[in-house]
């Protein structure tokens, strides 16, 4: 008899290790720790960054038309015969003379009539919505750590109901032997008693796992590699007062969501580049001037030289490429259009979604309060008829089970409505 106490004793100090971590080197953990981590490592929001650099970088590279361009040019020729110049199959060329010259060229735009300033425009816009992109990956990276976080704490409540389980059942079992050995209780009680402890102790395998699984994907949720340990403290109550007005949190996701911000500013981008493709059509005027000089030269041609004047392009015939390309920038402008009004449908589907499931879990954990009270009341009044002996041991069984059974659903259930709250908080645009 105190041998297998003891042994179940050491497997209860075991489990309770490996439950509360059995890790000295774990490293305390709240949610709004959990948040910084991932923004700072989490390689999906690394790379939002970089493009939002990458965009910044376009938006300079579209603005470079508005200013002068200099380039340095340098010329060495020799001809063998001066009639080079005019030979048969090809035009006068007055640049073939024995030189060696250099010199510098100055560009600078005058006006296109709005082609270049729309490309800006257009970068600009394309540049606002990587960045707003780079607020939806943070959203949805948020969202992850959240539900992980969570999940991870809701797996250890989990399994401290299955420790504690396993711990009341051994007991009853070590109970009943020692009754069963003084002629007290049937071997039929040790061998329901005995049923139960093992199926406890299933349970606790089964909640372990789990609780290693949700350990390992809070790990990757915070960017990590590798799975590391954590202890996972509660987050502070909250109070989700605004989920009764559901139009308003509807209005708030459509103002501030960011992957809709992303889609307008994008809207606004393609509308941009259809009106720079249409204005690629009109004049380019632009200044241009020249200076160098040839300190060795053929006798025909000046020591230095300098020239300036206006230059003025116009497209007058390209086979139709100005005007299909003003049009497909206008039919992928019409594309975004439709899917940014199907993304706002989609948006006020998910908040009313959210809004829905949230207050579905809030009347759940009442009615596993309820549940839970009741189970409470059913094993004590079970084990009370069981110790005086007017009742059976399947009885007493059966009010253990359903007892665990309410616990890990109240547990389920409150850590249910945490997930749902920051579910509607993210549809809202509201987590970051």
């Amino acid at each position: 008899m105190i041998k297998k106490l003891s042994l179940a004793l050491g497997v209860g100090v075991l489990l309770a290790g490996k439950l509360f971590g059995g890790n000295t080197n774990a490293v305390m953990l709240t949610l709004a720790d959990a948040e910084k981590i991932a923004l700072q490592n989490h390689p999906q929001i690394a790379a939002a960054d970089y493009r939002v650099l990458a965009a910044q970088e376009v938006v300079k590279e579209t603005r470079a038309g508005f200013f002068p361009t200099l380039d340095a040019y340098g010329n060495a020729v020799g001809t063998g015969n001066e009639d080079a110049r005019i030979m048969a199959g090809g035009l006068s060329n007055p640049s073939i003379y024995d030189r060696a010259a250099g010199g510098l060229a100055l560009n600078q735009l005058i006006t296109d009539f709005g082609h270049t300033a729309q490309l800006a425009s257009s970068s600009k816009f394309h540049a606002e919505a990587e960045k707003q992109n780079a607020g939806a990956t943070r959203e949805q990276v948020l969202l992850e750590v959240n539900t992980s976080f969570l999940n991870a704490l809701g797996a250890r409540a989990v399994l401290q109901v299955a420790q504690e389980t396993l711990d009341t059942r051994q007991l009853l079992l070590d109970q009943v032997t020692l009754l069963a050995s003084n002629k007290l209780k049937s071997e039929l009680d040790v061998s329901f008693a005995r049923v139960a402890v093992e199926e406890s102790r299933l349970l606790l395998q089964t909640s372990q796992a789990d609780a290693d699984n949700a350990m390992i994907s809070l790990s990757t949720a915070l960017g990590y590699q590798l799975p590391r340990s954590f202890q996972l403290l509660e987050p502070a109550p909250t109070n989700f007062a605004a989920t009764n007005d559901i139009d308003e949190l509807t209005q708030t996701a459509l103002s501030i969501r960011p992957e809709l911000s992303s889609m307008r500013s994008e809207q606004n981008s393609a509308h941009a580049y259809a009106r720079a493709q249409r204005d690629a059509r009109l004049p380019v005027v632009s200044a241009v001037g020249v200076i160098g000089a040839a300190p060795w030269r053929d006798t025909h041609l000046p020591d230095d030289y300098a020239v300036g004047g206006v230059q003025i392009s116009l497209p007058l015939f390209a086979g139709g490429l100005y005007t299909a390309r003003e049009h497909e920038a206008e039919f992928r402008a019409d594309v975004l259009n439709e899917q940014l009004r199907d993304a706002e449908d989609e948006v006020v589907r998910n908040v009313h979604l959210a809004w829905s499931n949230l207050n579905n879990a809030d009347e759940q954990l009442e009615t596993t309060g309820h549940l839970l009270s009741n189970a409470k009341e059913s094993y004590e009044l079970a084990d009370a008829r069981y110790q005086i002996g007017s009742s059976s041991i399947v009885e007493l069984s059966q009010a253990q089970l359903n007892l665990t059974s309410a616990e890990i659903t109240d547990t389920s259930a409150r850590y249910n409505v945490l997930i749902r709250q920051a579910q509607l908080t993210y549809e809202i645009g509201s987590l970051r």
